[in-house]
């Protein structure tokens, strides 16, 4: 007895349906103020210091992306700037603070970075020659970008301990290396005074109150340099890791309108790798079993949300001791050392960053540099061809899209489901991001507004046996009533290629997003939707829905 065509295709597809959850979730938008406001240029990337020598988990994946040789002549590395219209880097990084700039009446000759077995991080000093910092000037104008330059803070200390470096900052390389920049016109958005010397430090540290002494120093030296010169830069400091007692002494030594923004470092998903001890674990473990522990990282809901207490710390420092500052990421790869190997540098990572976007706007973060723009496995670009990494295009649809005014999401939903809105980006209405971090779970999406409205569409969806049941939404609407007009929405929906986490080509709607044949970003359309059709958000996956007409009184 054969079945028919209809049942025998029905069996086939049932084990898809059957290992595939819907599960109906509610957000409710608070239109009605905005909770946080960023900088305009929020998104920010580094460019760094490393030498190609530098190396982790037998692998040296930094080639040529130092600032020191940096190919800024490839048509990708402009093309990919220039999109962001503008984009803020910030130049700065372990080394930095070894960095001497070949100006003015230098003690010794000027050498570049060699490897040395007892230098701060197995390095020598290294030299920035004028005629290189020219260069990058003339290639950070041509491109837009705004810059913001990491200066060498343990200049003229010495180390007193097995981390702490005591005596007081010569600042003579840093004023003849700052009055080199002025006189020769090039706009610095922002100085940073040091890097990961807060707290315990990263390979060195300074007390606090000696760092605040200094700060006070560089900002009276800014002062005098930029007396004749405008626009004056932003003074920010530390660049480290939050540490309370520290951050909070440098505050109070350095005093009101000192510090800028207080910049901190965040690598919430630990090593990049593993280190083996001996040969034999060298031969008994994988690199895959390391990257498996960074993708368990990232897709765990738990694990994510233990950040928000480093952000939530560090507003209530600023606010208890110094409200005319703000907080700024100034450095943040998730995995430290490099990134993680195929991880990083994948579509599985823009989980990660893009929550991190999110969660930092809501506690009042002003800027988010990411760890890098180019270089090591965590940069924004491949490091050999310059070709976009997914990170990529996720940092530029929210440049795009997310707007500086940050709103309140409410929901009933599993925290696999996390969801950010902000009012959308130089255009009237509300942007959602919503990201699936469940592998089996597709979510049926229901948004209602707090909004007090005069105006309102409440449709309710009638196809029960759809994966959205009931899909009730209650918007405030710009203009016509929605019984008047054909109201839609815009929609970017983000997927690996062929579903592979690891993949490094994202799919935009569907299509890969790559380069043109020119070596231009290709265009990040949306698909129209009618605000009727349900909203959905498949397992492993990510959306940016734009609600254009949506009338959010606190985005006025």
């Amino acid at each position: 007895m054969g079945f028919p065509p209809f049942l025998l295709i029905f069996l086939a597809l049932c084990p898809a349906f059957l290992a595939q959850i819907v599960e109906d979730t509610a957000l409710v938008i608070d239109g009605t103020v905005k909770i946080a406001e960023t900088d305009a240029n929020y998104v920010c990337a580094t460019l760094d210091w490393w030498p190609k020598e530098k190396c982790n988990y037998n692998e040296c994946p930094w080639g040529y992306t130092s600032l020191m040789n940096l190919d800024l002549s490839h048509p990708f590395l402009a093309n990919s700037i220039k999109a962001f219209n503008p984009l803020r880097l910030r130049l700065g990084g372990s080394l930095q603070n070894r960095v001497i700039y070949d100006v003015g009446n230098l003690e010794s000759r000027c050498h570049p970075f060699t490897k040395q077995g007892d230098g701060l991080f197995g390095f020598s000093k290294g030299c920035l020659h004028m005629n290189r910092w020219d260069e990058l000037n003339s290639f950070f104008k041509k491109t837009g970008a705004l810059v913001t330059f990491g200066l060498n803070a343990l200049h003229g200390r010495q180390r007193t301990g097995k981390r702490l470096w005591g005596g007081n900052w010569d600042s003579s390389n840093a004023h003849d290396f700052i009055n080199y920049t002025i006189s020769r016109g090039y706009q610095i958005h922002s100085w940073e005074f040091g890097n990961e010397l807060s707290g315990k430090g990263i390979g060195a540290n300074v007390d606090a109150e000696q760092y605040g002494t200094d700060v006070i120093h560089l900002n009276n030296l800014i002062d005098q340099l930029y007396k004749h010169f405008q626009p004056r830069p932003l003074l920010l400091a530390p660049g480290g890791f939050y540490d309370k007692e520290w951050y909070e002494k440098l505050l109070e030594v350095s005093g009101p309108g000192t510090v800028d923004a207080l910049t901190h470092h965040i690598y919430n998903l630990g090593p990049g790798g593993w280190e083996p001890s001996s040969k034999r674990e060298l031969v008994g473990r994988t690199k895959l079993g390391s990257d498996r522990n960074l993708v368990n990282k990232i897709l765990n809901p738990l694990h994510l949300n233990k950040i928000a207490d480093t952000f939530s710390n560090l507003t209530q420092t600023i606010a208890m001791n110094g409200p005319w500052t703000s907080a700024w990421v100034g450095e943040s790869g998730g995995a430290f050392n490099n990134g993680g190997h195929n991880v990083s540098n994948t579509f599985v990572n823009s989980f990660w960053y893009l929550d991190q976007l999110g969660m930092a706007a809501k506690y009042l973060t002003k800027v988010y540099c990411r760890q890098t723009f180019v270089g090591g496995n965590y940069g924004l670009l491949d490091t050999s061809t310059f070709i976009p990494n997914p990170d990529y295009y996720s940092a530029l649809l929210w440049h795009r899209l997310m707007g500086k005014g940050v709103l309140a999401v409410s929901r009933n939903s599993s925290s696999y489901l996390r969801s950010y809105a902000h009012c959308t980006r130089d255009r009237a209405g509300v942007t959602l991001l919503l990201i699936n971090l469940s592998n089996q779970t597709q979510y049926g999406v229901s948004i209602e507004s707090s909004a007090t409205t005069t105006s309102h569409a409440n449709e309710k969806s009638n196809h029960k046996k759809s994966f959205i049941h009931g899909l009730k939404k209650t918007f405030s609407w710009v203009g016509s009533k929605s019984s008047d007009v054909t109201l839609s929405r815009e929609e970017y929906h983000l997927t690996p290629l062929d579903g592979n986490l690891h993949s490094k080509i994202m799919l935009l709607n569907g299509l890969p997003l790559q380069l043109t044949e020119d070596g231009d970003i290709p265009s990040l359309s949306p698909v129209i939707v009618n605000i009727k059709s349900p909203i959905s958000v498949a397992p492993l996956s990510i959306k940016f829905l734009v609600f254009p007409n949506y009338n959010s009184p606190g985005c006025r």
